[in-house]
């Protein structure tokens, strides 16, 4: 039988975003709680995280992103996508799942709306929380491991000992990708600026470029696979960074490189992959790894859910380092 709602959970705290603009316009309010819907599950949210998807969705920018946003102001008043917490009470077709049980997911097939104490997601976007993972960590784990693992081992085809370079190294896909490849003893660059630079250094990078500094593109180097978490170049530019048989694979960046580079894949640049994310789908297979610490997530925080409107500016600057996390006050 579903768990009914206690009276105590019928409002909760959440971040809200009622119009496109500043993030510091962001205000946290006493609103509703959902109710879990068929096949949804509440969820108490214990720890959140800072994505594109909140910059773009707070900000309205790029403009294009309107089209599923919306036009005016959001669609949706309530930022995040990603998640840990428990499970608060199950919708009437739920089965997957029991109350009080620990969770973890990318939520952005339906569950969005995690800077909030609750929120009602399809079951089937969680999986269970590796043993051994608090909150903090998991919540920080599966949009960018999925993204970096899909990325550079499932479309990338990761060979060992490659010369591999990251593109925006020093965030959350960047750290993940790094300890794929070093996995499989591969000798990594990895590019980024300001502080992050030591803290790459640090985390195993063979070679770290600033990328206010050089192009990495113009270097003369050559790669067996670029992972590039903020396309802005060329197919052209690109294709001089790669060996003649190498891999490039982007999941994300400027939306205009993004459509130029889908055209020059269907004219011939065979080589050259755009990441169509498959949220969720490996996470299971790599708990193993996660649990025994073999991949650990980078964590920047954690810090408290009402200080979302600084940190998603923070997030847009590119001054983090990994994965900016939040615990939710009342978990």
């Amino acid at each position: 039988m579903p768990h009914v709602l206690s009276s105590f959970v019928r409002r909760m705290k959440a971040i809200v975003c009622s119009r496109f603009g500043a993030p510091e316009d962001l205000q946290l309010r006493d609103v509703p709680a959902p109710v879990p819907k068929d096949d949804q599950v509440l969820v108490r949210v214990h720890a959140t995280t800072v994505n594109d998807y909140d910059w773009s969705m707070v900000t309205g920018r790029p403009r294009i992103y309107r089209l599923f946003f919306g036009f005016f102001r959001p669609r949706r008043p309530i930022p995040g996508m990603e998640l840990a917490g428990k499970v608060e009470a199950l919708g009437p077709k739920a089965t997957r799942w029991r109350v009080g049980d620990a969770v973890y997911g990318d939520t952005s097939n339906g569950g969005l709306g995690t800077f909030a104490e609750l929120v009602a997601v399809p079951e089937s976007e969680l999986r269970r929380i590796p043993p051994g993972l608090t909150f903090v960590e998991a919540a920080a784990v599966p949009h960018a491991l999925e993204l970096a693992y899909q990325s550079a081992v499932e479309i990338g085809k990761l060979k060992d000992g490659e010369r591999v370079l990251i593109n925006g190294g020093g965030g959350g896909v960047g750290t993940f990708a790094l300890q794929l490849a070093k996995r499989q003893g591969c000798v990594v660059w990895g590019v980024d600026t300001g502080e992050k630079l030591k803290a790459m250094n640090a985390m195993g990078f063979d070679h770290v470029i600033d990328y206010k500094k050089h192009d990495f593109t113009q270097l003369g180097e050559r790669f067996d696979m670029v992972v590039d978490t903020r396309t802005k170049r060329s197919a052209g530019e690109l294709a001089r960074a790669l060996k003649p048989n190498g891999r490039y694979v982007t999941v994300g960046g400027d939306p205009s490189r993004l459509i130029a580079l889908l055209f020059a894949r269907w004219f011939g640049r065979r080589n050259m992959h755009i990441l169509a994310l498959k949220s969720n789908k490996n996470l299971d297979e790599l708990a193993p790894l996660l649990s025994s610490g073999v991949l650990k997530p980078v964590i920047d925080g954690p810090y408290a859910l009402e200080d979302a409107p600084r940190l998603i500016c923070y997030f847009g600057e590119g001054k983090h380092t990994g994965k900016v996390v939040m615990e939710v006050t009342g978990a």
